[in-house]
């Protein structure tokens, strides 16, 4: 919408039918004249935001009452909290989230099994704001006040045909796969509730609550990662009307890869390596194999495999290097002690890297006859991490994780246009769309099988993208289409 506006050729126009009679002041007259034009098309060029009210809220009965809606959050999108007290652990108070060095986030692991244990901590509310940032708020809002939707328990009795909402809040630390399980036993629980064992949903997923929902899809509540054959069910499928990814790494985001070798920023402090190892999803996150994830400084691909603990140990990465050794020895009464740990964290690496690597490719193996589509929104606005390089400094392979952090470049090698790709500063546009390159033109890679309805592009940063009033436009529209 645009109101007033004038053309350059007309304002000009206007100008030139006015008799200046006094030739010493045009000079100074055209100046402010060009200043008003200017001023002008700026207001012109001012896009007015949607009103959702008027697109959304009716006053006449609903011709149908679309299905329930389920938010699920990303990556450290939900608080924490002992089950025994019900103290807050993730986010805590604001210092905490300053200050804290995050060591009591990390998870325990099972010696025997290799397998994140399942602790005294639970999920129990979605991280609506911290530190001054609206994460999921905003949509919230945006549902309830626009969509009229209901917030609504998942145990509550549905008697009515009221639009409902619901928020499946998961304990993100966890392998995506017992997250899916749970998703399973939600939906069902709703269903129940319901007394309608045919209902469908629909799901709005951020981030990596997205490849929750897309594992859901194909596999239900099985778990397929124990081999790579990936016998798809399509069982979760049965259950969902539409499918709304926001933000989500569907080929998996270098970013993850970075924090696991120098810590993942929080506040002021850093969630150090050794605690994010311990976290499952994490490694879920690394790019797909079909990816190009690290360069030399030539600018030619790199041929390593992210998934083999091999190349972690040769580069002396994460729970290998040196410093993380020793700072890891450092919690332990006993030199004994903190070998044995270590030793085990080490076998869990290999484990959770091998799990990851299956994870993704069971996302992205070929689906005949799919019956369901996927909608995708999300940023291609801000540059984001695509590669990583690989430095020779000194005989020493030194890893660069920014084209500034490059010591000796090569003369005509462009190392911002080969290590960063428009995104929303966290995922690469190409991992939205499940690609393997940017260029749009490029056929979609043979294994990486995506079944996109459309997609939906948006300049917003990934941690604030559901505050984006035309994702929330799209979104309204799509959750009340028929």
């Amino acid at each position: 919408m645009r109101k007033n506006c004038l053309s350059i050729q007309e304002a000009v126009s206007q100008f030139d039918r006015v008799n200046f009679k006094l030739f010493s002041f045009r000079h100074v007259v055209m100046q402010s004249f060009l200043l008003v034009v200017t001023l002008m098309l700026f207001s012109c060029s001012k896009h007015y935001k949607p009103d959702l009210a008027h697109l959304y809220k009716t006053t006449h009965i609903s011709y149908d009452t679309p299905p329930p809606v389920i938010l699920i959050h990303g990556i450290m999108g939900s608080k924490l909290r002992y089950r025994n007290d019900l103290k807050e652990l993730w986010f805590g108070n604001l210092k905490n989230l300053l200050f804290s060095n995050y060591k009591d986030i990390g998870l325990e692991i099972n010696p025997d099994t290799l397998e994140a244990l399942e602790s005294d901590v639970e999920p129990f509310e979605i991280a609506d704001k911290a530190a001054g940032i609206d994460f999921y708020n905003a949509i919230l809002q945006t549902l309830q006040q626009f969509g009229d939707y209901r917030l609504t328990d998942r145990d509550e009795k549905v008697f009515d045909f009221n639009r409902r909402m619901y928020i499946f809040t998961y304990d993100w630390r966890q392998d995506n796969v017992k997250s899916a399980k749970k998703l399973h036993q939600y939906i069902q629980a709703i269903k129940k509730n319901y007394n309608n064992p045919n209902l469908k949903v629909d799901i709005v997923a951020h981030s990596m609550g997205g490849l929750v929902s897309r594992y859901y899809l194909r596999y239900g509540d099985v778990d397929v990662l124990n081999d790579n054959d990936f016998p798809i069910n399509l069982k979760g499928s049965e259950n969902v009307r539409k499918l709304i990814l926001l933000g989500t790494p569907n080929l998996g985001s270098v970013g993850s890869v970075e924090s696991f070798i120098t810590g993942l920023k929080i506040g002021l402090r850093k969630i150090p390596t050794e605690v994010l190892v311990t976290m499952p999803s994490i490694y879920q996150l690394f790019p797909h194999a079909i990816n190009t994830w690290l360069i030399n400084i030539n600018g030619e691909k790199l041929e390593r495999d992210v998934f083999d603990h091999e190349i972690w140990r040769q580069f002396q990465w994460s729970i290998y290097d040196p410093k993380v050794e020793k700072r890891i020895m450092s919690h332990f009464d006993s030199t004994q002690q903190g070998e044995i740990y270590l030793s085990t964290l080490k076998k869990y690496f290999q484990k959770h890297l091998e799990r990851a690597r299956r994870f993704l490719w069971s996302l992205t193996v070929p689906l005949e006859n799919p019956n369901y589509k996927i909608i995708v929104m999300g940023g291609d606005c801000s540059l984001t991490s695509a590669r990583l390089l690989v430095e020779e400094v000194g005989g020493v392979s030194v890893i660069r994780l920014k084209p500034s952090q490059i010591k000796n470049p090569k003369l005509g090698v462009d190392y911002a246009q080969l290590m960063l790709e428009p995104g929303d500063g966290t995922v690469t546009k190409a991992s939205l769309l499940a690609r393997d390159v940017l260029d749009p033109t490029a056929p979609q890679h043979k294994y990486s099988f995506f079944p996109l309805d459309y997609p939906y592009f948006l300049c917003e940063n990934h941690s604030t993208l559901t505050t984006n009033i035309n994702f929330q436009d799209n979104l309204l529209h799509i959750l009340l289409s028929r």
